[in-house]
């Protein structure tokens, strides 16, 4: 008989990390009292991080496991979450972390976006399953906010903002994959606003539950004459309950539940197949209306935006709470003898974290984990900024909207890829232990593979940055970037600490240079094929690149910081730990920018030179 699943928490999260990135680092209180976030002072940030924290411990932290174990089924065609999922969704409306970041005239908190994503990367982190409900949802009501017409705006984005409705993006189709222009969903017009929607969804988020009353899905699909490919695709809401103009429910709407994906993870979030139209009568409306037919791709893309964000931010939480984990059973867990009397077999265990090797593991984790959320608060900051000058600065602006397009596919890619790997440096400290579910790492790895396929696998992610984010603006977001790292490398190159480090970043921001005007040439020359065989491998130098930066600028700040502190205080060996990371990883992780630059010079182009036969004979 199999033991129970206990419904414990066992996320945890650093505060203290938290703080010094926004109050010390990344200087949030520039933006505090401010216009358009003039509700919000530091006291108010450090009691919602505190107040988020004491949530998830004690509401969706103790289901993580349980839901993972129990997961999600169907009866009688609608699908049944697990227990204390619907208490743990009201409990979320009603605490108002997912309204956080909302405009206040539709009852939202109206933070900055800097507090918004500490805040969804505890929600995301202490039970990710349970996570992707509400994510989605706030994705799609921001859609119809942003383009939908003011009676659409009115009569669902409230009642998705608090819950009462969920929401879903339906893109993919069995057929088309990451081809999303080859998708076979049709509209047709019924003369009176509506059309007939009919077809099949795949892979579809959160495509059913019973948490909230309705669910509104935002559907892809091709009116009739429009044209082939992308540009022929209509944005639809489509209700699984029609409503009337106050909200209330009229009945089905002829969307259904086909059957849910059994997976390797997030086993509590429910991925569906959905029907549409099977009855011939399910009805959706355009986003904006008619005159926003074949508009979109344009239109989802605002979600697979936020989307991507969402996904490095998932990737951050799992890998943060694995490390932390990871540190306190290492200092728990007594294992063998000190090296310095390795030869004697009566000297006593020790801490495992005494290890050299698992000491390593363990800095490497940290600085992987903490350098990846600098990475995200910087993209957080600079939306910030935009949103306090715009309509003041034009320029200004414009150079920070430069740089979270830029910084979008770095922070899905580079935040998934790592958040994996960090839940697998995680197991590997805890040894055999790690792989059984006795302890929560096991989970965190197995939620965390999905990360770098969804809302655009990594690849599409590394072709977007290669062939869409470095040409914007005519490169001019590419140069500020690279001119941004120039001038901390100008400012800091003779540290007497941080020096070596600081010009190894030099050395690799002008690797960086270089591979971006390979990538260039090759398209300027007709070696177009070489792109997508290095555009992954640009993108990770390009992550590692900032990373770095990101975590000697938190050095840097660490150093100062250090001389002001008493010994034995607890900043002391925080800051202690912040410089270590960053050297840490200037030293072990960045050299390896420029390797790759060369790799890329090299041109390798056997993987497109091989046949296919010789890939294997079976």
């Amino acid at each position: 008989m199999s033991k129970p699943i206990p419904t414990i928490n066992r996320y945890k999260a650093d505060l203290r990390e938290f703080a010094f990135l926004l109050f010390e680092q990344f200087r949030i209180d520039q933006l505090l009292g401010k216009e358009p976030f003039e509700a919000w002072g530091e006291d108010e940030c450090r009691a919602t991080l505190q107040g988020c924290y004491r949530w998830v411990k004690e509401v969706t932290g103790p289901l993580n496991a349980f839901g993972d174990h129990h997961g999600c089924t169907i009866e009688d065609g609608h699908l049944i979450t697990p227990k204390g999922f619907k208490e743990a969704w009201k409990s979320l409306y009603e605490s108002g972390w997912k309204q956080i970041g909302a405009e206040p005239e539709w009852g939202g908190g109206g933070s900055p976006v800097t507090l918004q994503v500490m805040v969804e990367e505890m929600l995301t982190g202490s039970n990710t399953a349970f996570g992707m409900y509400s994510g989605l949802s706030v994705g799609a009501a921001e859609v119809i906010a942003s383009f939908g017409t003011e009676e659409q705006k009115k009569l669902y984005y409230p009642r998705m903002l608090n819950g009462q409705w969920a929401g879903t993006m339906c893109l993919t189709e069995a057929q088309a994959g990451s081809d999303v222009g080859s998708a076979k969903t049709t509209a047709k017009a019924n003369g009176d606003g509506s059309y007939l929607v009919t077809g099949t969804k795949v892979f579809i988020s959160a495509g059913d539950h019973d948490l909230a009353e309705n669910i509104i899905h935002l559907v892809l699909a091709r009116v009739d004459g429009a044209p082939a490919g992308t540009k022929g695709l209509t944005l639809f809401i489509v209700p699984k309950f029609n409503a009337r103009d106050d909200g209330t429910l009229e009945g089905a709407n002829d969307v259904t539940l086909a059957n849910i994906e059994h997976k390797m993870g997030i086993n509590a979030s429910a991925t569906c197949i959905l029907n549409f139209g099977d009855a011939g009568t399910c009805r959706g409306w355009p986003v904006g209306g008619d005159a926003k037919l074949n508009q979109g791709m344009p239109q989802m893309f605002k979600l697979m935006n936020s989307a991507r964000i969402a996904v490095g931010l998932q990737g951050l939480g799992v890998a943060s709470s694995a490390f932390l984990n990871a540190v306190e059973y290492a200092k728990e867990r007594k294992q063998g003898s000190s090296m310095a009397h390795w030869k004697d077999p009566t000297a006593p265990r020790v801490p495992i974290i005494e290890h050299a090797d698992v000491r390593r593991m363990l800095l490497d984790m940290k600085s992987r984990v903490e350098g990846i959320r600098a990475l995200i608060i910087k993209l957080a900051s600079h939306n910030d900024w935009v949103e306090v000058l715009r309509g003041k600065d034009e320029q200004k602006t414009a150079y920070h909207q430069g740089q979270v397009d830029l910084l979008v596919p770095l922070v899905k890619a580079y935040g998934s890829d790592q958040g994996f790997r960090v839940c697998e440096t995680a197991i590997q400290t805890y040894g055999g232990v790690g792989y059984t579910k006795d302890f929560p790492v096991e989970q965190y790895c197995r939620d965390s593979k999905i990360f770098s396929i969804y809302e655009g696998t990594n690849h599409i992610q590394a072709m977007d940055l290669v062939g869409r984010k470095l040409g914007q603006a005519g490169g001019a977001n590419l140069q500020a970037y690279l001119g941004d790292i120039a001038a901390f490398v100008q400012k800091h190159g003779a540290d007497p600490v941080l020096g070596s480090a600081v010009k190894t970043l030099s050395l690799a921001q002008e690797a960086l240079g270089g591979s971006a005007m390979r990538l260039l040439m090759w398209f300027q020359t007709g070696n177009v094929g070489l792109v997508p065989l290095h555009a992954n491998r640009f993108l990770e130098m390009m992550a590692e690149t900032t990373v770095a930066w990101m975590l000697l600028e938190g050095a840097s700040i660490a150093l100062e910081k250090k001389k002001t502190v008493a010994a034995g205080h607890p900043d002391a060996a925080f800051y202690e730990g912040k410089i270590a990371a960053a050297l840490f990883f200037a030293r072990n992780v960045l050299p390896t920018v420029e390797l790759k630059a060369k790799l890329m010079g090299e041109e390798d182009k056997s993987p497109l030179e091989l046949s296919d036969a010789a890939f294997a004979t079976v």
